[in-house]
């Protein structure tokens, strides 16, 4: 029989007995974590690692912008875990990784390294709904090693995959909202930590990547360099950088079989994204560039460099094309001119920055059985589509419309094997999906928080490819207009494909006369001047207006019903002969 006492348990005896249990608890998991001190960062010792051989990370990306932290990473999905390492330049008293389902500092994933100004500790922690964090009673986050370097301090640990802990984020497939931040100072236990009152940051990354092995490359293979000339970074926030790249003259026809980064050492928190685009074969020269793509010294010419060769963005890795595919290089169908285009993000607008990243293309002159293709699907970039400050789930839809691809497709079709998504910092979500007889039959690409899981998907003549991208602006006063700054909106994915077609972007947005009415009608409700809509730009005219959930409402319902203007455009940038304005829309 258990023994029960015969004396009544007052309130605050049981609420004593809990706290005493809870906090024994706390030091034995603590405990379990501590680092040695001579492991401190501070102290630049390091820890024996527990792995008999050292852990391969291949994955590799900046946290911050100053790139001072950087995160690297493998995966083992035999064993459903993932390993991840943390080197810090600056090493003080500690720093915070963590995933949250937005990148939000509240109700997150933690694993928190700190000190208390004499030993440093590790542990698999939490933030509460107010930025709190308390040390998880169940310890997930294993640690393996700690190293302090010239190049600073590293911490490398695993975590599962799921571990069955409501206070854990499940690692799936798509986009991991990663924050991060540093402790500038000691405390004496975790409980005073609030993520608020520290430097933090969010970063985006896909974590979980294919399991399958690179396909191997020809023997034959050669490679190209398409990078900037050793340029100073402008200092300002969002830049273009465009260069035009000259191929050797009279270069016989090859295939490009897999491209790669070439980011230079330092710049890999600038560098956001690259663009190698093909000129049109039909311009016999083209003026040599190098600045701005939004300069007016920007020759007009190389508007006419659409074609897109390489498309990379921060955090990918090399990308491989099928055995039987390769893209077009050289040959008398093609340009011996090639645009480079930079996007570098440069939000502590450092200054005196040098930089001669690019695109380094793998090419073979053993052509396989088809030539391949990149097409543009999403929305066109202009400011007529925009998001409403103070919206959690805002959704926006390019077509790529029935008409364009009955005129621009062959008659068996293309064979989409890969696909890149691409929005900015508002983007929570893209799918794009395959739209026949007015019903879905293949979802060519989703990412629900962003997939790199790619299947072959066959468009067809008449078939329609609905790209939709999903917004959160809830920290955002004003309206986020489509462009191409970093604080404005994109909606892309790049779908790679064979056989190639002469079709190079396929993307649309509402009317511009119908958001023109959709002012109007806005500004007579609000009271304000009904006559001034053609006269202020569209991005003043989405500014000036008063947004509460009635505009946001009849905005949302103006994208969702009114004409469309289609951008059905060939490498040469020239339209095919499609109707501009598509007025029918399908409804899923």
């Amino acid at each position: 029989q258990p023994y029960i006492p015969n004396w009544p348990m007052r309130l605050q005896d049981v609420t004593l007995m809990y706290l005493t249990v809870l906090a024994t608890l706390v030091v034995i998991l603590v405990a379990s974590y501590q680092v040695d001190p001579a492991a401190s960062p501070s102290r630049g010792g390091s820890t024996p690692t527990s792995t008999s051989t050292p852990v391969q990370l291949p994955y590799h990306m900046p946290l911050d912008p100053r790139g001072h932290l950087q995160l690297s990473w493998n995966i083992s999905y035999p064993l459903q875990e993932l390993y991840l390492e943390v080197r810090c330049s600056e090493m003080k008293h500690g720093l915070v990784l963590g995933m949250s389902d937005r990148g939000e500092l509240t109700n997150a994933d933690l694993v928190v390294l700190w000190d208390d100004g004499h030993q440093s500790f590790f542990g698999d922690a939490w933030s509460d709904s107010q930025g709190h964090v308390s040390l998880d009673s169940q310890q997930d986050y294993q640690l393996m090693d700690t190293r302090q370097t010239p190049e600073g301090f590293s911490l490398l640990f695993k975590r599962p995959f799921s571990t069955c802990d409501p206070r854990d984020y499940i690692i799936e497939e798509g986009t991991v909202h990663l924050i991060y931040g540093v402790l500038d100072q000691p405390i004496r236990s975790l409980q005073q930590l609030n993520l608020s009152q520290i430097e933090t940051g969010v970063q985006r990354a896909l974590l979980l990547r294919p399991d399958t092995p690179p396909p191997s490359l020809p023997r034959d293979v050669q490679t190209l360099e398409v990078r900037t000339p050793d340029i100073t970074i402008p200092t300002q926030e969002t830049t273009y950088w465009c260069h035009i790249f000259q191929l050797t003259p009279n270069m016989p026809k090859n295939h490009i079989v897999m491209y790669e980064s070439v980011v230079t050492p330092g710049n890999e928190a600038i560098v956001h994204h690259m663009e190698v685009f093909e000129c049109s074969p039909e311009m016999s020269t083209v003026p040599q560039y190098s600045g701005s793509c939004d300069s007016k010294m920007k020759p007009a010419s190389l508007n006419y460099c659409r074609h897109v060769l390489a498309a990379w963005a921060m955090g990918a890795k090399s990308f491989y094309y099928p055995t039987d595919a390769g893209l077009p290089l050289g040959g008398p169908a093609s340009s011996r001119f090639l645009r480079l285009e930079v996007h570098y993000h440069n939000p502590l607008l450092i200054s005196g920055r040098k930089d001669n990243s690019g695109v380094r293309l793998y090419h073979t002159s053993s052509l396989r059985r088809y030539d391949a293709g990149i097409m543009e699907l999403g929305l066109v970039y202009t400011p007529v589509m925009a998001i409403p400050p103070r919206e959690q789930n805002f959704h926006l839809t390019g077509f790529c419309t029935s008409k364009c691809t009955q005129t621009a497709l062959p008659s068996g079709g293309i064979n989409i094997f890969a696909s890149q998504l691409h929005t900015h910092l508002a983007g929570r979500g893209v799918r794009t999906v395959l739209v026949r007889g007015g019903r879905e039959v293949k979802v060519v690409q989703e990412d629900k928080h962003f997939s790199t899981h790619y299947q072959c998907v066959c468009p067809q003549q008449g078939d329609v490819l609905l790209t939709k991208c999903t917004y959160n602006t809830e920290d955002r006063s004003q309206p986020t207009v489509g462009g191409f700054g970093i604080m404005e909106e994109m909606c892309v994915n790049y779908v790679h494909y064979y056989p190639r077609t002469q079709l190079e972007l396929c993307k649309s947005n509402i009317d511009p006369g119908y958001l023109q009415k959709y002012f109007s009608f806005i500004n007579r409700f609000q009271g304000g001047d009904v006559c001034s809509c053609g006269q202020a730009s569209v991005t003043d005219q989405f500014s000036s207006l008063s947004w509460d959930s009635f505009s946001g409402e009849v905005l949302n319902s103006l994208y969702n019903t009114a004409p469309i203007s289609m951008a059905c455009n060939q490498s040469s940038a020239k339209l095919f002969p499609v109707s501009i304005v598509q007025d029918s829309r399908v409804q899923l």
